[in-house]
């Protein structure tokens, strides 16, 4: 008699992916999370947060992290076995580093994306990468069988804000 098999699961799903500074490298980076979130079958609130954590930091590295000729990278990293899904985006600039707890300008247009990461995300911070760049990084952790409540207010995406402006 035949029996079906499930083949094994993956210990890790990874995906890296090299972007274009610009703004339409942005979007491809929160498209690129979408899809391959839901490929690996992820559950929806952590396939949201983390969408709105790469469109935070891929908007910073094309914001801030720019130089020109230089592209960004993307990396996804799911861990199922540890319970995290690790969030990576490099840029060129690594004179711009943030930090966890540093408070933004209430003032201006800017300066709440890494709030909304601070937000949505368990752990995130920032480390140097060769030559002479930065690696934002943010982690989530799968709750198993429910949704965590966020830090703070669900401010939105930069697009949300200002799609709330002109109403």
């Amino acid at each position: 008699m035949n029996q079906r098999t499930a083949p094994p699961s993956p210990a890790a799903y990874a995906v890296s992916r090299l972007l274009p500074a610009t703004h339409l490298g942005a979007r491809q980076a929160r498209l690129v999370t979408v899809l391959e979130l839901h490929d690996w079958r992820c559950p929806p609130d952590v396939s949201e947060r983390a969408e709105r954590i790469v469109a935070e930091l891929a908007a910073n590295a094309v914001l801030h992290g720019r130089v020109r000729g230089r592209d960004f990278r993307l990396r996804l990293r799911l861990d199922p076995s540890a319970g995290t899904l690790r969030i990576e985006v490099t840029d060129a600039r690594g004179e711009r580093a943030p930090a966890p707890g540093r408070e933004a300008d209430g003032g201006g247009e800017g300066g709440r994306g890494l709030l909304l990461v601070d937000t949505f995300a368990d752990h995130w911070g920032s480390t140097s990468a060769p030559p002479g760049g930065k690696t934002v990084w943010a982690e989530i952790h799968l709750a198993p069988g429910g949704d965590r409540p966020l830090r703070g207010a669900a401010l939105g995406t930069a697009a949300d804000r200002a799609a709330a402006r002109t109403r």
